[in-house]
């Protein structure tokens, strides 16, 4: 039996490629928000994000769209604290644009 990992505790460099590899989507607007989120958090991911993000990744590619565009709330039913809160930030990224290097 494996020991359970602390949900603040970061995550593991195989861990992330693996959870990258599931983050793979259909739509574009989906993938789009999620190389923004992890281009800005993939360093410090934790645990309990992880989790979130496998919950998130469970949703059809239109569900998921609808909750990052805002169109819909997470349902209490299935999204806790850890959900909301990357939800929050996959949004915030999301909504930025990316930045754009001047040519030498």
């Amino acid at each position: 039996m494996q020991p359970v990992a602390d949900s603040r505790e970061l995550l593991s460099e195989r861990a992330l490629s693996k959870l990258k590899w599931r983050c793979r989507r259909g739509l574009l607007e989906n993938d789009l928000f999620i190389a923004r989120f992890f281009e800005r958090h993939e360093s410090r991911m934790t645990v309990g994000q992880a989790g979130a993000m496998e919950t998130l990744m469970d949703l059809s590619d239109n569900d998921l769209l609808d909750l990052l565009l805002r169109r819909k709330e997470p349902e209490p039913e299935w999204a806790g604290a850890e959900v909301v809160a990357l939800l929050q930030l996959m949004r915030t990224d999301g909504a930025q644009r990316p930045a754009i290097s001047p040519s030498s």
